[in-house]
């Protein structure tokens, strides 16, 4: 089952067929404290969660009864704008996100590495994506902590 799961959250999380680095965080919080925990660690560190997706309709479709698999989608309306006009290769992956998921008692945090996403022809747009790998960092370590 765990390998069904991984395989979902890699699709969605990447877009491109080239192997991805992920950062991961294991929590042993339940499921529905570590989504609290989540959302308010983002909102702590100034971005809005814009979206909460469920991503375990096909797996209930497969037989397996769960409700505890989640992307998060967030950001900053600051940098949606100033994304959109200046870094359009980066259009495809904002909001950022993180996936959720349970795993018997344990809590699971999966995201892509976003300095993968580096283009030579903006240099400008790194800055947005070491922030956000170095605060998906932040909330990884803070939901880790907060056992």
């Amino acid at each position: 089952m765990i390998k069904i799961i991984a395989g979902l959250v890699l699709s969605l999380l990447i877009v491109t067929s080239q192997a991805e680095e992920l950062m991961m965080a294991r929590t042993e919080q339940s499921f529905p404290e570590a989504m609290s925990k989540l959302q308010e660690t983002i909102l702590d560190l100034g971005y809005k969660v814009s979206r909460i997706q469920r991503i375990d309709i096909g797996l209930t479709k497969s037989g397996y009864e769960t409700d505890k698999y989640r992307i998060l989608f967030f950001s900053t309306e600051k940098e949606i704008a100033e994304i959109s006009k200046k870094y359009p290769h980066l259009v495809p992956y904002i909001p950022w996100k993180i996936a959720i998921f349970a795993e018997q008692q344990d809590t699971l945090l999966v995201s892509a590495d976003p300095m993968q996403f580096t283009d030579k022809k903006y240099p400008g747009a790194d800055k947005y994506l070491l922030k956000w790998k170095k605060d998906t960092q932040k909330i990884m370590q803070i939901l880790r902590q907060s056992e």
